[in-house]
């Protein structure tokens, strides 16, 4: 059976010299152990995706601050705020655009496409003068960096069924790495000519412009990136129909080899056509999707709060950190999420299941959270013991519950549909990521006016609203409303 299985396979689908995708396949056929090679320049990529997403939260409330435009220190908050999700509002409008791009012309242009507006708008936004310009340009970077969805789909692709896992591992631990370590970039190099005076005069182009080193520095590293994607091979198949229907069976096929046999198979892929009529009816698909965006909403929001919150005065609640502290918070607590990701998280993901790793991060960080408020009341290296602990114990147990979300999603949907779903997924995250800074800036802002309120005062009304999303993500976690594609053995 087994013999015939193998056949039907080949006569399905004759091998193309020409098309990637069955280049690709092939590849995966003949190299049975995992491609670190691919692996690695993903990363790399995906990184300088991430990278410039949050790099200017520990230096955004100076530069609001610096354009003059809030009346009061309180308002500084909400402005920052906008500026913040300026990049999501324009991801959320050119994702779905960007994904079908890259299911038409391949993975590979819209990768280079995406990389290289890191180069220009995230040059021009270290460059801006006012409220405005800043705006402008994380819009346009939004725009243009749409590729998440399609860096997830491409790294699903370029190996077989049992190392997928770890593929979107390392897609999710860079991006977990980059929203933590852009910060620490932000927060080391903004305003250098205060910080290094030794090594950066006052008449300097830094001088005059504070906020461009950063910029400058993730933008040398989109232009390394740019380098690496020549060592990126497409994976799209790019000639007959019947291709893409190879595509969707050789995923089915590598995923069984160990199940009941061919009827088995050959219904799974009845089921997988279906799906493929409508992204929208695929349940599966639709219900992660909304998960995701309940929890990226609230992700969003406390990346723009934390570094709010740690540079805020301790009349505040806050930590009266500088933004040097709060990167050198956010670059431990990145190591911390590498290690883990990369020598935890797949043997963790393996014994429990994607889904109950998604539960119970979700579950840990609930307490967790609750306890950030009273951190402040600590000082000296005990603060910053404890905050660093904290830090990496948070972005651990977020970015683990992101991965899982992304293993669950693209199990939803055959391979020729990847990277349309996956700009679905990014389009309503972007949305709800949208509302995350503004959300969380105006909410800081509020609570910095009630101090002494008697209910949840101060920062505590903060940190208890992100525990509400994330426990009503938890909530949609649960049966019937979150169907998994498939069930592991």
């Amino acid at each position: 059976m087994e013999e015939s299985r193998t056949s039907l396979l080949e006569r399905e689908a004759e091998y193309c010299e020409k098309c990637p995708g069955c280049k690709m396949d092939r590849l995966k056929q003949e190299q049975a152990g995992v491609p670190y090679k691919l692996l690695s320049f993903i990363w790399i990529v995906s990184l300088c995706t991430a990278l410039q997403i949050s790099s200017l939260f520990p230096f955004v409330y100076f530069m609001i601050r610096d354009f003059h435009i809030a009346k009061r220190e309180e308002d500084i908050g909400f402005y920052a705020g906008f500026v913040g999700s300026s990049f999501m509002v324009g991801r959320a409008l050119t994702s779905l655009f960007w994904g079908v791009v890259a299911d038409r012309y391949g993975r590979k242009p819209v990768i280079l496409i995406g990389t290289f507006s890191v180069v220009v708008f995230n040059t021009l936004f270290g460059l801006s003068t006012n409220f405005w310009m800043a705006l402008s340009m994380r819009f346009f970077l939004g725009c243009f960096n749409s590729l998440l969805g399609t860096i997830r789909a491409y790294a699903s692709e370029v190996c077989r069924e049992e190392y997928r896992a770890l593929a979107l591992s390392v897609v999710s631990t860079s991006r977990g790495i980059g929203l933590i370590i852009g910060p620490a970039i932000g927060g080391f190099f903004a305003q250098p000519v205060e910080k290094y005076p030794n090594l950066f005069a006052e008449s300097s182009i830094f001088g005059r412009f504070p906020y461009l080193l950063p910029c400058l520095i993730i933008s040398v590293y989109a232009v390394g990136s740019l380098v690496a994607c020549k060592w990126l091979p497409e994976t799209l198949h790019k000639h007959a129909e019947k291709a893409n229907e190879r595509a969707d069976l050789h995923d089915i096929s590598e995923h069984s080899s160990n199940d009941s046999g061919q009827k088995d198979n050959m219904v799974e892929l009845e089921e997988k056509q279906i799906h493929k009529s409508n992204l929208l009816k695929n349940w599966p698909l639709m219900s992660t999707i909304i998960v995701y965006c309940v929890f990226s909403l609230q992700e969003m929001a406390y990346s723009e709060i934390f570094s709010l919150w740690a540079v805020s005065d301790k009349k505040y609640g806050g930590l009266s950190f500088s933004s040097q502290d709060v990167g050198e918070v956010l670059a431990i607590s990145g190591l911390g999420l590498l290690l883990f990701q990369l020598l935890l998280y797949p043997p963790v993901e393996r014994r429990l299941g994607p889904l109950m790793v998604t539960r119970l991060s979700a579950v840990i960080s609930i307490p967790l959270l609750s306890c950030f408020p009273y951190i402040a009341m600590l000082s000296g290296v005990v603060l910053h013991l404890v905050i660093n602990c904290a830090a990496i114990l948070r972005n651990t147990l977020s970015v683990s519950l992101v991965t899982g979300l992304f293993i669950l999603l693209n199990n939803a949907v055959p391979q020729s549909q990847r990277g349309a779903a996956n700009a679905i997924s990014i389009t309503a995250m972007s949305v709800f990521k949208a509302f995350g800074p503004a959300g969380g800036g105006a909410l800081f802002s509020w609570a910095q006016e009630r101090q002494v309120a008697s209910f949840l005062p101060g920062d505590q009304i903060v940190f208890f609203a992100l525990n509400v999303v994330q426990f009503i993500g938890l909530l949609l976690t649960v049966k019937p409303f979150l169907a998994e594609p498939y069930q592991r053995e």
